[in-house]
This record gives C-alpha cells, sequence and structure tokens, in this order.
C-alpha cells in the first residue's frame, strides 16, 4: 500500500528527524562516555555517568526505537517496500540489532550510574566506549545506505517489478503518417 504523498512525506520528515536524533543522541553519549573514562575528577566522571544514564533512557532509547517503528512504517509506505531491495533489508538488520544491543546495554549504564553515585572513586569503572563506538559506526553505515541506496533487488522485489510489468496496460502506439 502506498501512502499518499502528504503522508509520506510527514512519515518521512518523522523518520529523518528521529533517526538524525538518534545519532545526535549517541555523539552526545559518547563525549560523555570519553569523559567518564578519561577524567582525572571524581565529581565530573560521577556527573558523567549520571548523565550516560539519562541520556540512554529519556534520548538515545526513545529515539531509537521510534526510528525503527517509524522506518518501518515508511518502507511499507513507500514504492521502495520492506522486502524489495537489499539495501533496506540490510538497513533494517542493522537497525534492529543496533536497537536490541542499546536495550541490553541500558542495563550496564544504569548499573554504573548507581556505582558512580555510590562508589568513594568510580573512576576506576569501566565506561561502555566500545558500545557506544560501535553503536555510532552502525548508525553512520545505516546513514551510508540511506543516501547512496545501492542497487539489488531482493527476489520477492523482481517477482513485484514482474507483477507490476504484466498488470501495466500497453501503452497505445501513434501511427506515424
Amino acid at each position: 500500500m502506498i501512502m499518499p504523498p502528504r503522508l509520506r512525506k510527514t512519515v518521512l520528515t518523522a523518520h529523518v528527524a528521529t533517526s538524525v536524533g538518534w545519532l545526535g543522541a549517541v555523539c552526545a553519549y559518547l563525549a560523555l562516555d570519553v569523559t567518564a573514562v578519561t577524567s582525572p575528577n571524581v565529581l565530573t566522571v560521577r556527573g558523567a555517568y549520571a548523565a550516560m544514564e539519562v541520556m540512554v533512557l529519556y534520548a538515545v532509547v526513545p529515539l531509537a526505537l521510534a526510528s525503527v517503528l517509524i522506518g518501518i512504517i515508511n518502507a511499507l509506505g513507500t514504492p521502495w517496500g520492506l522486502f524489495r531491495h537489499y539495501w533496506v533489508l540490510v538497513k533494517l538488520g542493522l537497525t534492529a540489532f543496533a536497537a536490541t544491543v542499546l536495550l541490553i546495554e541500558t542495563q550496564t549504564v544504569s548499573h554504573l550510574a548507581a556505582t558512580a553515585a555510590s562508589s568513594p572513586d568510580p573512576r576506576e569503572l569501566p565506561g561502555t566506549l566500545p558500545h557506544s563506538v560501535g553503536g555510532l559506526v552502525v548508525l553512520l553505515i545505516i546513514l551510508a545506505l540511506s543516501m547512496f541506496k545501492p542497487r539489488g533487488v531482493t527476489r520477492y522485489g523482481w517477482r513485484k517489478q514482474d507483477e507490476h510489468r504484466r498488470n501495466k496496460p500497453a501503452r497505445p502506439t501513434v501511427p506515424v503518417g
């Protein structure tokens, strides 16, 4: 089912906003993560871990989930479809993977924030830099797929294109002369 143009643009705008918001929130989180593992100041480290928890719970996770949901709606309502092109499937898989890892990692972040708040010296805590950097890399790959849309149609996509060609009425030819 293809959405009417105005609705399609509204859904696309919401998808871009939540996706860019997710990317921005991950960059802000990464800055806090770097601060938490590198700062020599105990209060700064403690504050960074507390801010990381707030950032994850109230920005990163909601934006990630909204991006996934709106992205699926967007794909289902446009000619790109959800299962027609490999780049859309790869993008969906990477997004779902990133959101799943994020949801699992949320518990770690909350634990680190609680430990930092009660620890006399939270500078010994490990941080979450591998996940932060990995998440950012995955989101940048997803962004590149969205921008470049590499060729490649799935079997389902080929079948749909073939059905469309068969069901399309032939254009009448105009006699010349």
